[in-house]
């Protein structure tokens, strides 16, 4: 297993055009966490945003075991209290959703960057801590922090050269699910028009060029694989696959459909009705 990387180099290979695979995790398991962590997947992002999580702490735990990079999904930029627990757990960054104006946008990065830049409190002992100590952690912090801010509203676009230009935003993350939904797509296509529509492909190029404009990395958030080449290309290198209860029902769903393709007249089997399993 190789060592993990500390949040600089990471983001360093990222902004050099690498590309990091991996997946939120949704399912508040620790050992789901950790058993994805050692899969191969670059990173993994534990989503307080929805879901409980009241097994944090041993999730980021089960992820650095594995040597995957750690993010959480916070409730917000006003989640001081989400953030500075993210990363004093030893989180490596945060993603902070619903990011409307370059203001909100600074009082996130405030909140992940200790004094003098930023407002995030520091304390000791802290996981994050435990292998540098106080200074050797708290000293190279603010570098080695992943700041990723959520583009998912339709003002966030309007925003978006002002949102892209404040210090210390490292990652700009687009989610088309609810930018669709801010855009009042879902209302105009038929599903899954949308996502290819000349609104959201607009707003797209709009990301994409603040975020090269100002060096910031791309990512998103993709259920599946089929257009993974295609928004590599458009130069995201920072890509979800889904999440880990997408995975666990997407092979779910393979097994049940081989079952029912080799079952026989004489041993007959058709699965339960279900409605997230085609």
């Amino acid at each position: 297993m190789s060592a993990p990387l500390a949040g600089a180099e990471f983001k360093k290979q990222l902004r050099g055009g690498a590309t990091k695979i991996g997946l939120f995790l949704n399912s508040d398991s620790p050992t789901v966490a950790e058993q994805l962590a050692h899969s191969g997947y670059d990173w993994l992002l534990v989503d307080t945003q929805h879901g409980p999580m009241s097994g944090l702490s041993a999730m980021l735990a089960g992820i650095a075991s594995g040597g995957a990079a750690s993010l959480v999904r916070v409730g917000g930029y006003s989640d001081r209290a989400g953030i500075q627990q993210a990363l004093d757990l030893g989180a490596d960054g945060v993603l902070v959703p619903y990011i409307n104006t370059a203001d909100e946008a600074r009082a996130a990065v405030s909140c992940c960057r200790y004094p003098t830049a930023g407002t995030r409190s520091v304390y000791f002992p802290q996981r994050s801590m435990n292998k540098a100590g106080l200074l050797g952690y708290a000293g190279a912090a603010n570098d080695n922090v992943i700041v990723a801010l959520k583009v998912e509203t339709a003002d966030c676009v309007k925003n978006m050269e002002a949102i892209a230009a404040v210090p210390g935003v490292d990652m700009l993350f687009l989610g088309q699910n609810d930018l669709c939904m801010s855009m009042g797509l879902y209302e105009k296509y038929k599903f899954p028009d949308m996502y290819t529509s000349p609104e959201l492909g607009e707003a797209t190029a709009t990301l994409i060029a603040a975020a090269r404009k100002h060096d910031i990395i791309l990512g998103i958030f993709l259920f599946g694989t089929a257009r993974v080449a295609e928004f590599a290309d458009k130069g995201f290198r920072f890509i979800s696959l889904g999440n880990d209860l997408h995975h666990i029902l997407t092979q779910a769903g393979a097994y049940v459909k081989d079952v029912e393709g080799v079952s026989t007249p004489g041993a007959p089997w058709v699965r339960r009705p279900s409605a997230i399993i085609g």
